[in-house]
């Protein structure tokens, strides 16, 4: 990160407000990004950006290098002709405008794209050509792998015929002879090109109003994904295909049985002898789509929790060595040196804390872990170094008035006797007022807490599923006044933007 004080906005792609369902590369992300600029903020923290499946998790996905279809503006296609608007309002994309219908999007979004593929003639486009060459390396794996998925009714790869689960060579070249199959992939293919091409769009506009991006890059990729399926040598699969291993935590205070991640492990050893080409490829392509890249769960370089397939919870797995800083090493020779966060948070080895140090990358400080007793803890403001992040919650995390209204009362008293208050009725800003004032270079405050909302407004509850990731700001609550609220304060701690 640069070493200078500023700060930024976490919000979610998705939780836009915008005319189709789902938070979009629509006029209101621009809105969005004029709203930071006038609150004076620096960045713009985003969650991953690839395309979704069961669950809705942006650290689940299809890819590592496709984009989100979902997040295509609609809008765009309407006006070259590919789509009509009766096409698109004909959709009930939900009942509850704060809420994401993920099964609407899914049935209805892929529908309209693919018609607007077929009304496009994309195909003889040089600069879609372009985009197709320029990223086969990734694309046709993934395209394949979409239409493949859709030919076999969205089940994982693991469930198809033997000769296509295993990637082979003649099968997959009767599967890209096949005229439907093919017609489905240049689908996707068409897909990915208006993704990119949207949000670099977005980017550069928010580049020019002095907003740097944070992108969220997963350590892992799903097991149900392109990248498992057509690169096995990476992951460490069986013969069949199949994970000797998973990813997940350890049982902790949070969770007596851990957490069951589900994703495949790397094979290490492959990748420390190719240099890494697969990880600097990946890196590379980050690095084009964000200004600065927050990967998630650091330590797993270090070492990383490695439970038996088929495990029913994750009390049983063991830790095993991770590639270190040899990983990123290579990085800096190959890519120079470029701005990373570092996931750091939950229980750190003395060996998680030196590879942080010596990568010289900020960590992350989050103010909701540091009031859960009246002892001395990393989270706590005065033991900050400038060299982090500061959070008063990421989108694992509950709002600022979600977390204080479930404190035990000994710890709110913590939290008042630490912030010098007596009245909580204006606890999110006081603790956003913590977050500001701290020596932390960057501060990064979810937008959910500068609206002083409630549970309601939570992201994630991480270890459940059905009801996360669909929170959605509505349409009025990014006020001038609050613009002018948020630069005043940030102003006063020395992180307003120049710009």
């Amino acid at each position: 990160m640069e070493k200078k004080r500023g700060s930024g906005i976490l919000l979610p792609v998705t939780a836009l407000p915008s005319k189709y369902g789902i938070g979009c590369f629509s006029k209101e992300a621009y809105d969005f990004v004029d709203f930071l600029a006038e609150a004076g903020q620096s960045f713009w923290q985003v969650l991953p950006l690839g395309p979704t499946g069961y669950g809705d998790s942006p650290y689940q996905s299809f890819s590592t290098f496709a984009g989100n279809p979902y997040l295509i503006d609609l809008t765009e296609l309407i006006d070259l002709g590919f789509l009509t608007e009766k096409e698109c309002n004909a959709k009930k994309w939900g009942k509850d405008p704060t809420q994401v219908d993920y099964e609407k999007i899914w049935q209805y979004r892929f529908d309209l794209l693919k018609k607007a593929f077929h009304n496009s003639g994309i195909t003889k486009k040089k600069e879609y050509r372009e985009f197709v060459r320029d990223n086969a390396f990734w694309l046709d794996d993934y395209a394949m792998y979409m239409a493949l998925k859709e030919k076999h009714h969205g089940l994982s790869f693991t469930c198809w015929e033997e000769d296509l689960r295993l990637h082979r060579t003649a099968a997959l070249k009767r599967a890209k002879a096949d005229p439907e199959i093919k017609k489905e992939a240049d689908a996707f293919r068409f897909m990915q090109f208006f993704f990119f091409r949207q949000w670099h769009a977005l980017k550069k506009y928010a580049n020019e109003k002095g907003i740097r991006i944070i992108g969220d890059v997963p350590i892992y990729v799903a097991f149900d994904s392109a990248d498992s399926w057509s690169h096995p040598e990476l992951f460490r699969l069986d013969e069949k295909g199949f994970p000797l291993a998973v990813a997940g935590c350890p049982p902790d205070y949070f969770s007596k049985t851990g957490q069951l991640w589900g994703n495949p492990l790397y094979r290490w050893d492959y990748h420390q002898e190719t240099g890494y080409e697969w990880w600097m490829q990946r890196l590379a392509f980050c690095f084009d789509m964000y200004d600065v890249v927050r990967i998630d769960h650091f330590r797993g370089f270090e070492a990383y929790y490695s439970i038996p397939y088929g495990d029913a919870t994750a009390e049983f797995g063991h830790w095993e060595k991770g590639p270190g800083y040899s990983l990123f090493r290579v990085m800096k020779q190959k890519l120079g040196e470029k701005e990373i966060i570092a996931e750091d948070l939950g229980f750190l080895t003395p060996g998680v804390k030196r590879l942080v140090k010596r990568c010289g990358y900020p960590g992350m400080k989050i103010l909701e872990f540091a009031f859960d007793s009246a002892e001395d803890n990393d989270y706590l403001p005065h033991n900050y170094e400038t060299n982090c992040v500061v959070y008063t919650g990421t989108h694992d995390n509950d709002t600022v008035l979600g977390w204080y209204s479930r404190l035990r009362k000994k710890d709110r008293d913590f939290v008042k006797e630490y912030l010098g208050i007596k009245n909580t009725k204006q606890i999110g800003w006081e603790l956003i007022r913590v977050a500001l004032s701290s020596v932390a270079d960057t501060a990064i405050i979810p937008l959910q807490d500068y609206l002083e909302l409630g549970s309601e407004a939570r992201i994630n509850t991480p270890s459940t599923l059905g009801d996360n990731w669909n929170w959605r700001m509505q349409k009025g609550m990014l006020t001038e006044e609050l613009a002018r609220r948020i630069r005043r304060m940030n102003a006063l701690y020395g992180r307003c933007s120049d710009k």
